[in-house]
Formats: structure tokens, C-alpha cells, sequence
């Protein structure tokens, strides 16, 4: 009996083979679902065995970013220009060896940067100790994919994160499933459906191990989107490029590959000489939706040389869950002034969502 691996491979190369087509399509989503699931034991077994010696990383910081790139395009350089990390550069491949953070503290924020191996073909399958190096970029906050100018060959890195199920600027798919002992398989669709049908979506279930399920859909998904919604180890993560060494090609050179990447935010820079590289913390900051509040104790005047760093969205409540753990329980309301105040010192509850800027004074029981 063939073993997980040597089916994976069986699966791979059946998939190389058969062109996608109305006939095939039911035949290429069972196989995509089996691939995503055994990839997905096979991950469970190895992780489960302790195999490989792996990174690790303590995260530190409001937030974290992770520089992907092949080696030699600067990584390193870049890292030391906007922290004050020390890693290694050199004119070489494989320069860094290991994962060296650094620390960028920008518009009052403390966001750990971490500079790591280079990427190259494969390394999803381990190559270069490529899921070694993954496996830090899973528990990244933000992705930044860097370039060399003169080696933009940006699918290369997007696949090997795509297939170690990285997903860069996407949101899960809306889909739910709940596993239930009997009954078999009930599709629900909250939208009409042109790319999957029932029979499909039911054998794709079945592949992943589940026979007896209710399913939720509420966007018209293909299999792809199927596979990410049945699969336990996708990473969702905003990510943005910047390419290094632009200083050395002319305007007209640096145009052309951003236009070949105009569905990408590029940021063109030389980590060298220094270009850009303020407007890459902003971008960094911005990425990683960042919002800055000044707290104001009861009273007192709001500090405003020291933000509370918080990721957009964030509500009163969540404020008090980042100040102290009693917080929550004392709240008695709270004050705020900014934009996300209808006008100044707003009396609001837990629920209130905050905006970049605001200053806010919370009123808890002694």
C-alpha cells in the first residue's frame, strides 16, 4: 500500500495531467479535497514526531512582519536600516542562517520584524529548509515580499506560500460547516451557486473525512475556496512588495515591473542608500491596520507622547481587555473624543469601535 507521501505525489501529477475542463471538474475537486486532506495528516504526523529542528521565535511588539524573499535581495540590509537588529549581510546566497527579529518602532507603535532565510522553489516541500522557514512566516502578522530589481519573479514566492496554505490578501471563505453523528450531508446556499453543485460539493466533504454534516454557503465559491473552507491549517495575512536596489535602473525600467505588478501595493526602495525607507514603516503601519489611542485617566490630561497601540476595529471593550484584566469587570462607561465620537467626551459602553486618534477615559467601579 502506497504511503501519504507517495499518494500525495500520485495526486500531484494526476492533477499536472488533466486539463480542467465541465467533464473533468468533479474528478479535479475530489482530487484537490483528497491532496488538502492528506497534506493535511501528513503535516499533523510530522509536526506530531518533532521531525526537523525548527526556528523559534518569541513574538514581541503590538505586531508582526515577516520579510519573504529569495536570498540575497536585501532582506538583511533592509532590516538593519528600519530596527536597530544587527543580522549579518553579505554578497552571497544564504547569508542569514536563521530568523533574526528586530525591532521597528514607528508612529508609536513596536512591531517585531523578522528577517529569515531566503525562499526558492520547493520550499513548501521542504527544500532549503523551506518549512522550516514557513512555519515562522505562519505566525506572522503581515507578510513583506521583497524583490530584487532585477529578479521580480514574484509567482514563485507566491506559490510556495499559497501552496503551504499561506493566503495573501484574502478572507476565508464564508462557508460553515457543522459535523453532526448522522443524516449524511445537507447543503444550504445563501447565494446562487454557478461554479459548484451539490454532488460536488458533497464527494469533496466525503474526501475530507466528514459523512455527516450541515453546510452553510454564503458566496459562490469554486473548489479552491471549498478546500480552504474544509481545511484546519490556512493562514489568512495581509501582505505588500517592495522592491529593493532601485537605484540602480532607471525610471522608465522600475515603471515597467509596476505595471507587470499593478494588482500588488509596491514600494520601490534602496535599502542601500536609504530610499523610501520611511514610506515602508508607513506602509508597514498601515498594512497591519494599526490605530493609536491616548488614554486619558479620570481627571487628568490625556497622554499623548504614549498611544495605546490597538489593531482597527478594536471597541472599548477590548481596550480594557489590553489595560488590565479587571477592567472589564468594574466598567462602569467610558469617555471618549475623536472621530469615532459623535461630539467631544461621548459617554460610551463596551461595544463603542474606536478610530486612529481618539482619546479615551474609562470609568470603572473602586
Amino acid at each position: 500500500m502506497a504511503t501519504m507521501e507517495e499518494q500525495i505525489k500520485q495526486i500531484e501529477e494526476e492533477l499536472r495531467k488533466t486539463p480542467y475542463n465541465k467533464k473533468s471538474q468533479h474528478h479535479i475537486g475530489r482530487l484537490k479535497a483528497k491532496l488538502a486532506h492528506l497534506s493535511e495528516e501528513t503535516e499533523r504526523r510530522r509536526s506530531s514526531k518533532g521531525k526537523g529542528s525548527g526556528y523559534s521565535v518569541r513574538k514581541s511588539g503590538n505586531a508582526s512582519v515577516a520579510i519573504v524573499g529569495f536570498p540575497s535581495v536585501g532582506k538583511s540590509t533592509l532590516l538593519n536600516k528600519i530596527t536597530k537588529a544587527k543580522s549579518e549581510v553579505g554578497a552571497y546566497d544564504f547569508t542569514t542562517l536563521d530568523v533574526v527579529p528586530g525591532l521597528l518602532e514607528h508612529r508609536g507603535a513596536k512591531i517585531q520584524v523578522l528577517d529569515l532565510p531566503g525562499l526558492i522553489k520547493d520550499a513548501s516541500k521542504g527544500r532549503g529548509r523551506g518549512r522550516e522557514v514557513i512555519s515562522v512566516v505562519r505566525t506572522a502578522d503581515m507578510i513583506l515580499l521583497m524583490l530584487d530589481v532585477f529578479e521580480t519573479n514574484l509567482k514563485v514566492l507566491t506559490d510556495e506560500l499559497e501552496a503551504a496554505g499561506i493566503r495573501l490578501n484574502t478572507r476565508p471563505p464564508d462557508v460553515q460547516v457543522i459535523k453532526r453523528t448522522r443524516g449524511g450531508i445537507d447543503v444550504n446556499s445563501t447565494v446562487r451557486l454557478t461554479k459548484l453543485n451539490e454532488d460536488l460539493i458533497q464527494d469533496m466533504l466525503r474526501e475530507f473525512g466528514i459523512a455527516n454534516a450541515d453546510v452553510v454557503i454564503r458566496e459562490d465559491i469554486d473548489e479552491d475556496r471549498l478546500v480552504d473552507a474544509l481545511a484546519t491549517n490556512r493562514h489568512y495575512v495581509k501582505a505588500f512588495v517592495t522592491i529593493n536596489k532601485t537605484d540602480l535602473v532607471t525610471k522608465a525600467y522600475l515603471h515597467e515591473i509596476e505595471k507587470r505588478l499593478k494588482k500588488w501595493v509596491v514600494v520601490p526602495i534602496s535599502a542601500e542608500t536609504g530610499v523610501n525607507i520611511e514610506l515602508i514603516k508607513d506602509q508597514i503601519f498601515d498594512t497591519l491596520d494599526l490605530v493609536r489611542l491616548y488614554m486619558k485617566p479620570q481627571g487628568q490630561e490625556a497622554d499623548m507622547e504614549e498611544p495605546l497601540v490597538v489593531r482597527k476595529g478594536t471597541d472599548v471593550g477590548g481596550v480594557c481587555d489590553a489595560l488590565h484584566r479587571d477592567f472589564r469587570r468594574k466598567f462602569r462607561y467610558a469617555l471618549v473624543w475623536g472621530k469615532s465620537a459623535k461630539f467631544p467626551g461621548q459617554i460610551v459602553g463596551l461595544e463603542h469601535a474606536l478610530e486612529d486618534g481618539d482619546v479615551i477615559s474609562i470609568i470603572v467601579r473602586r
